[in-house]
């Protein structure tokens, strides 16, 4: 027995377990981690002490604060989903469930606060249940009044569902698109059963009118910047707990399963408890995400269980990059900013709007330059382009839609052939057709979703790392070649020594003499 391994047996259990511990807690903080913890642990700590100080740099308005407050909830959201997606193989398009579910333990909690102050003047009703004709609270609201009793089913709740849900599902062993569609179904179903007024959660209007958090007034300036910095922690310690599960033993056999989840039941693991674990950590961020959204936003209803919501995440993570963890974040927090300026009313021209299809042209004609000008989409953009110029001396009735028509014939034909011309032919009929007015301002809202799915295609082609994922693999890949350069260089300077070892004679000062090739060392002091 080595001596490493008598002096682990010696070693007391308890503290054996405290080292594993330890080593988990503090194995993932690289400097890359303890950039992302430091800066959203500043900002927790600048907002809240600027919120007096109107010329402070960190000031932050009170819609904007709550704004990125919301952000910071939906980062926390999307690094739960890039968690068990990204590392874990599992593509979950109901997240939003334990999102809401979190939401809703709070909403609970933030009901029963409003006491004799709502509408009806009940002292334990809320205003929806005094409507409803609710004679008593019912048994599942019991304890609500109470924050501790809240914060328990924050996490509780998300995660004994998907607890629930995992523990058929993985021993069922349900992989891809098909776990992907039973969580979707997961989802829509409790977005049915809670629009329902009986089952006692305030139907299809949910749960607002909030007053006191704490007994703090949830509308005061310095109560919404203590929870723009509780999102701030709850995110820092989100991540930290996700980079040190990836960082540990256990993260190895997770991306294992992730990659060839056979291979690694046959080497003696169990992939369904490993997905278990991961999966139900990952509800239980998603519901303190969702608990942190509430009383920022002042209302949950039964739309946050949406399937819709649950894919925006999914998307969030595709553009942020899968396999990382500061993907997920950075693009939950950039997707949702373009959200809020898309359908907060803005307008452009459709002069700037054109820029859109121009630049993609400009793509495919790069992307096909050297099959030659014939057959690059280029030649396709001018014949759409002149068909769609016609709307210019068609009638008003007929120009109006002509150019537009153009273009979603010529892409419903480039999906069923895939041909760079078609592609090219719809980017120059909408070139010319938003050109035909171009002063005329477009209300981007309409379009969001649209563009969100069009983004999702753009980077799943072109980015298929996402963004942050991409920079990654590109500086990984510039490191592994500097290190081959390095090595290779290194090897050369050993072949081409410049001062060769005598083999008879003395050897230089400070090195030895050199063996002959027989092996044999000469008589005298080579033989000592």
């Amino acid at each position: 027995m080595s001596d490493t391994t008598a002096e682990s047996a010696s070693t007391p259990p308890l503290r054996r377990a405290g080292a594993a511990v330890g080593h988990f807690i503090v194995g993932g903080l690289d400097w890359k981690a303890l950039l992302v913890i430091g800066v959203l642990l500043a900002a927790a700590i600048a907002v809240p002490a600027s919120v007096n100080s109107p010329d402070s740099l960190f000031h932050l308005s009170d819609n904007t604060t709550i704004l990125v407050g919301k952000y910071l909830c939906y980062a926390l959201l999307a690094l739960s989903v890039g968690l068990i997606w990204g590392y874990g193989g599992i593509l979950s398009l109901g997240h939003g469930a334990f999102f809401a579910l979190g939401g809703y333990a709070m909403g609970m909690y933030l009901m029963r606060q409003i006491g004799t102050r709502g509408v009806y003047g009940h002292p334990v009703l809320p205003d929806f249940m005094v409507f409803l004709q609710y004679q008593e609270l019912p048994w599942f609201w019991w304890g609500f009044d109470q924050f501790w009793f809240a914060a328990i089913w924050i996490l509780l709740g998300p995660g004994l569902l998907a607890f629930a849900f995992g523990w058929f599902a993985f021993r069922s062993r349900v992989t891809g698109v098909y776990l992907s569609i039973i969580t979707q179904a997961l989802t829509y179903a409790l977005w049915l059963a809670f629009f329902r007024n009986d089952m006692g959660f305030g139907g299809n209007n949910g749960l607002t009118g909030f007053k006191d958090i704490l007994g703090a007034n949830v509308q005061a300036p310095t109560t919404r910047a203590i929870l723009f910095s509780a999102s701030a922690i709850a995110l820092a310690i989100g991540y930290w707990v996700c980079r040190s599960v990836v960082s540990s033993k256990y993260g190895k056999v997770l991306v294992a399963v992730r990659d060839a989840e056979s291979r690694t039941r046959f080497l003696g693991y169990r992939p369904d408890r490993y997905k278990l674990f991961v999966f139900t950590l990952s509800a239980c961020l998603a519901g303190v995400a969702g608990a942190l959204y509430v009383p920022q936003t002042g209302i949950i209803n039964p739309s946050e269980f949406s399937p819709l919501k649950s894919i925006e995440v999914v998307v969030w993570v595709a553009v942020g990059g899968r396999g990382t963890l500061v993907g997920p974040i950075l693009g939950g927090i950039a997707v949702n900013a373009l959200k809020s300026w898309f359908t907060g009313g803005s307008t452009l021209p459709h002069w700037i709007v054109a820029v859109v299809p121009a630049v993609a042209l400009l793509v495919l004609v790069l992307a096909r330059w050297k099959d030659g000008l014939v057959r690059t989409p280029l030649i396709g953009g001018a014949i759409g382009a002149a068909i769609a110029a016609l709307a210019f001396v068609l009638p008003d009735n007929i120009a109006q839609w002509w150019g537009a028509g153009i273009a979603a014939i010529a892409v419903l034909a480039w999906l069923i052939t895939t041909s760079p011309q078609a592609g090219g032919a719809a980017m120059g009929a909408l070139i010319v057709a938003l050109l035909r007015n171009p002063e005329t301002a477009v209300q981007l809202s309409t379009y969001w979703t649209f563009v969100l799915g069009g983004l999702f295609v753009a980077v799943t082609l072109l980015l298929p790392r996402g963004i942050v994922g991409t920079i990654s693999y590109g500086w990984n890949v510039l490191r592994a070649r500097r290190a081959s350069i390095d090595a290779q260089e290194g090897r050369d300077a050993d072949l081409t020594d410049p001062e060769p070892l005598p083999i008879d004679g003395p050897a230089p000062e400070g090195r030895p003499a050199a063996t002959p090739v027989g092996g044999v060392a000469p008589a005298g002091e080579g033989a000592r």
